[in-house]
């Protein structure tokens, strides 16, 4: 019972412990989603900053435009306002000057016929009154003269003075003549003037026309090609919204997929990308897994067969291969198996020719470049209709063969199956991520082709709108053309209407002086006609007669003449308020009204509107965009944020989950131990039981089904009369038969193990003994190298000298020493003694001649000649790449600095080995390939190159310097 309960325990215990491992990989793998996922929320938060920045000054400058065209339209209405205004102002003023004019017509002539009779009448009078003049001076003639010599004299000197004032009259009249034809002729000019300016008003109302028709023309472009542009940038809208699905669909597949994918060879496919593109290696064409494509229904069949080999990547050759290794070695990337198309060949199968039976193979797309590789990893598995007929194929012809539902049969008789998370299917993941990745290439194309088209509409548009600016600007320069043209006209009437009231002066004056001229004619003629005649005192009945006419006609003339002065003083005063009020005023005012008509044009505002408007219009589509944008982006936000919620919610979820299971886990682990300790008990009982079983000795096989169904007490009073009886037994040895069986046993237990160890103390020793004499083997081997080259070193060094190397052993026993050198060479007695190696003895002569000295009688020279020699011996049995001296030459005497030079020379030479000394002599400075000089200034070290013959100047003064 307690092992059951235990066992139970176990199991709950473990499928626990799984859950909460599993549990703790869900919650590191969603704490790896929620840093991504935050990431990706802290860009798309700037993303946000910048489109509400955007769309700001978008909304800024839309409302700044809407109050600028709001200004325009209130100016608009009060100038449309104002036009209407004058226009019923005109039409009652034009109804007025009608009146005025016609009234002006119909006074007009009678103003001519009264002032034509006034001039008549006055005539009339001045001739009579002329006649009259002369018949009374006629009459008192004789009276005022005393001889007719003196009257005539007296006629002579007043004809002689009405000659005068008649040449004057003359010479007056013809400077009004002048004056009037001059202003008959600026009249003309002004006429002729206005009728050009007004030739060119039409010629400038035209050009307005066609401008407009231009600007409605290029407006209407403009207009078509925003609504191209805003189709075109919701399409670049709805586009760059479901690339960013497609992009985070990829992201979800790809992080699926890795997580589907062992992590050495997630790292090692990620250093491969990151290796072809750092060093441009081409030729690798990528994994399996990226180069076939299948039905989705072969997906777990192909997931199954492949396993990992999905991931092998497929090369041009071993050589790049063996160069991505060796990337990969190096930057400890990961583990990634290559597949060389230039070393796999495809095998041959045969398959079997059956309806149930179909080469995996055959279901595959690739391309035919990469059948080798493909025929290796899937040639030789078939896809089944069931697992008998795979079992059966397996069999008779010796394929691997799987069913669509992943239960594989080998060609080896083993048979595996059961149930496939298709959710995890890496296939289904890498087929999202290609196909959306393919629709992401096509989507970003389609996207490039709308952006380079708004690209190209937006330089259109501009291109109208720099067209409509132009125009608009002609247009403006016309109408101020215009106005100054109408202003002209304004000015020309005005002229024309001071020059006509001038010439109307004018000739009034001429008709007074013409008058004038004819009363001093007439008066000269009577004057004349008088000279020569007889000086009389009375008239003749004619002229009395004529005289008694006169005064009565005077009279009624004069009559005549007030009244006919008082009508046409009466017209005239009429005539000159009319005249007045419609030069003045009228007229005027209603050149005022037509430039406030004319200038007040509804086409006024409408350049600058359209171009406020266009703007305005603009600015709105710019809003919308950036509106469009932050909504894309804030929505993507919202969504992040309630995915990673989501994930957090997760998260705290495992968490409160695995304190649980913790917790369970725990109360478990009390459970378990105390049910370990009662199992301790239970099995410290059956073990006490066990040994009272074995002290009561052997017993037959029929005990334990006698006393099986007893009970406790039945049994425990038979043992006590048991014991009782046995009480007499008490001097013999009960347990005698099981000691000397279970003794027997532990001895021959005890045998066979000291047999054994025996046998391995044999080959232990053996070992020992082998790799003892392998030693003495290699010592002797390498100090008979090091000493040989150690006897030719010193003698290249030292001419005429001899040195050699002694090796010291000792003996078991034997307390002196056993020198010998590479000349007498002693076996070992691998059986009977162990010998060991004290030390090595170096023994020279410098001179060639007497006993050779060991090192204490040399002086610091000499052994530093010694150990240079023992460093190159060593060095001509087993070179290093490269060796550092320093101040090796500083004891040695000048013969031997030299030899050392040299020396180190040749084995540059020969060993392809390098040397770095320092020194301060000449010799080695000589021999060097390269020099670097250290000085010491400011307290600074700098190291520079410096050429041999620097370098030996240096030493030759360090050492005179030294001298002094």
């Amino acid at each position: 019972m307690v092992e059951e309960a235990r066992s139970k325990v176990s199991e709950k215990s473990a499928k626990m412990y799984n859950d909460v491992l599993n549990a703790h990989e869900e919650s590191k793998d969603l704490e790896k989603v929620l840093k991504d996922l935050t990431k990706e929320v802290q860009a798309l938060n700037k993303e946000k900053e910048a489109a509400e920045k955007q769309q700001t000054e978008a909304i800024k400058k839309q409302t700044e435009l809407e109050l600028d065209v709001k200004d325009m339209l209130e100016r608009f209405s009060g100038n449309i306002q104002a036009k209407d205004d004058a226009m019923k102002q005109l039409d009652i003023l034009q109804k007025e000057i009608q009146d005025s004019q016609k009234e002006l017509n119909k006074i007009s002539p009678i103003y001519e016929e009264n002032l034509s009779k006034e001039k008549d009448i006055t005539k009339r009078i001045m001739e009579r009154e002329k006649q009259l003049s002369i018949l009374y001076q006629k009459q008192g003639r004789a009276t005022q003269f005393s001889s007719k010599a003196a009257r005539d004299k007296w006629l002579q000197k007043e004809i002689d003075d009405l000659q005068r004032v008649l040449s004057s009259n003359l010479a007056q009249e013809q400077k009004l003549q002048e004056e009037i034809y001059r202003l008959n002729a600026d009249l003309k000019e002004r006429d002729a003037y206005i009728e050009s300016r007004k030739a060119e008003i039409a010629t400038l109302d035209s050009l307005i026309f066609q401008s407009r028709e231009g600007f409605n023309s290029h407006k209407a472009q403009r207009d078509k090609l925003q609504d191209e542009r805003k189709s075109l940038w919701k399409k670049e809208s709805e586009l760059s919204a479901e690339i960013d699905k497609l992009r985070t669909e990829v992201d979800k597949a790809e992080k699926s997929l890795d997580h589907a994918t062992p992590g050495d060879v997630r790292r090692g496919l990620n250093s491969i990308r990151r290796i072809c593109r750092e060093y441009k290696i081409s030729g690798v064409f990528g994994p399996i897994i990226e180069l076939l494509d299948c039905d989705e229904k072969y997906f777990t069949a192909v997931e199954v067969t492949a396993g990992n080999s999905l991931f092998h990547v497929v090369v041009e050759d071993d050589n790049i291969s063996t160069q991505i290794i060796r990337h990969l070695n190096a930057l400890k990337g990961g583990r990634v198996t290559f597949i060389p198309l230039n070393r796999v060949k495809a095998p041959r199968v045969t398959y079997p020719q059956s309806s149930d039976v179909v080469p995996l193979l055959k279901k595959l797309k690739f391309s035919p470049n990469f059948t080798p590789a493909f025929a290796q990893v899937f040639a030789r598995t078939v896809i089944c209709r069931d697992l008998d007929v795979a079992t059966r194929v397996a069999r008779t012809d010796g394929l691997d063969c799987i069913t669509v539902d992943g239960d594989q049969v080998s060609k080896k008789g083993g048979m595996t199956g059961g149930f496939y998370d298709h959710r995890r299917s890496k296939l289904k993941f890498m087929n999202m991520i290609m196909q959306n990745t393919k629709s992401i290439n096509i989507k970003e194309e389609e996207l490039e082709k709308v952006r380079f088209m708004l690209q190209d509409i937006d330089q259109r548009i501009t291109e109208r709108v720099t067209e409509q600016q132009k125009i608009d600007a002609k247009r403006a320069h016309d109408k101020s053309e215009l106005e100054q043209l109408k202003q002209d006209i304004a000015n020309a009437n005005k002229q024309k209407q001071f020059i006509s009231k001038a010439l109307e002066n004018k000739e009034k004056s001429l008709a007074d002086v013409r008058n004038q001229i004819d009363q001093l004619n007439a008066s000269m003629v009577m004057k004349q006609a008088e000279m020569g005649t007889e000086l009389i005192d009375h008239l003749t009945p004619e002229e009395k007669y004529e005289l008694s006419q006169l005064n009565p006609e005077i009279k009624d003339l004069k009559e005549k003449l007030i009244t006919c002065r008082t009508d046409r003083i009466e017209t005239e005063t009429r005539k000159a308020e009319l005249e007045t009020n419609l030069t003045t005023n009228l007229k005027r005012r209603k050149q005022e009204l037509e430039a406030i008509i004319s200038t007040v044009d509804s086409d006024t505002l409408h350049g600058e509107d359209e171009l406020k408007r266009q703007e305005l219009n603009d600015a709105k589509s710019l809003a919308e965009v950036t509106t469009l944008e932050l909504k894309r982006v804030s929505d993507k936000i919202d969504r992040l944020k309630e995915e990673l919620k989501e994930k957090k919610d997760k998260k705290t979820e495992l968490k409160v989950l695995e304190d649980r299971y913790e917790k369970t886990l725990q109360d478990e682990a009390k459970e378990l131990e105390q049910l370990l300790s009662k199992r301790s008990i239970f099995l410290a009982k059956q073990e006490e039981y066990s040994n009272k079983i074995r002290e009561l000795g052997p017993l037959s096989s029929d005990a334990f089904e006698t006393y099986k169904r007893r009970g406790v007490k039945d049994l425990h009073k038979m043992l006590h009369r048991c014991n009782e009886q046995l009480q007499q037994f008490s001097h013999v040895n009960k347990k005698a038969l099981d000691q000397y069986v279970n003794f027997t046993e532990q001895r021959e237990e005890l045998q066979k193990r000291q047999a054994e160890l025996n046998a391995g103390d044999e080959k232990i020793r053996e070992l020992i003994s082998a790799l003892d004499q392998r030693k003495d083997e290699s010592i002797e081997r390498t100090f008979k190298g090091v000493a040989r080259h150690f006897r030719e070193v010193f003698s290249e060094l030292v001419q005429g000298g001899h040195g050699h190397l002694v090796m010291m052993k000792k003996k078991d026993g034997d307390h002196g020493d056993d020198d010998y050198d590479d000349d007498g060479p002693r076996e070992a007695d691998l059986e009977g003694r162990v010998e060991k190696y004290i030390g090595v003895k170096v023994k020279v002569s410098f001179t060639g001649q007497g006993e050779t000295q060991s090192m204490k009688q040399l002086s610091g020279g000499q052994k530093t000649v010694v150990a240079l020699t023992l460093i190159f011996a060593i060095q001509r049995c087993d070179p290093a790449p490269f060796y550092l001296f320093d101040e090796i030459d500083a004891a040695l005497d000048p013969q031997y600095r030299t030899a050392v030079g040299n020396m180190i020379r040749r084995l540059a030479d020969m060993a392809n080995t390098q040397f770095i000394t320092t020194t301060f002599r000449p010799e080695l400075v000589k021999v060097a390939d390269k020099l670097y000089g250290v000085t010491h200034k400011n307290r600074v070290s700098r190291v520079n190159v410096v050429s041999k013959e620097d370098a030996l100047d240096f030493i030759e003064h360090d050492q005179s310097h030294n001298v002094e």
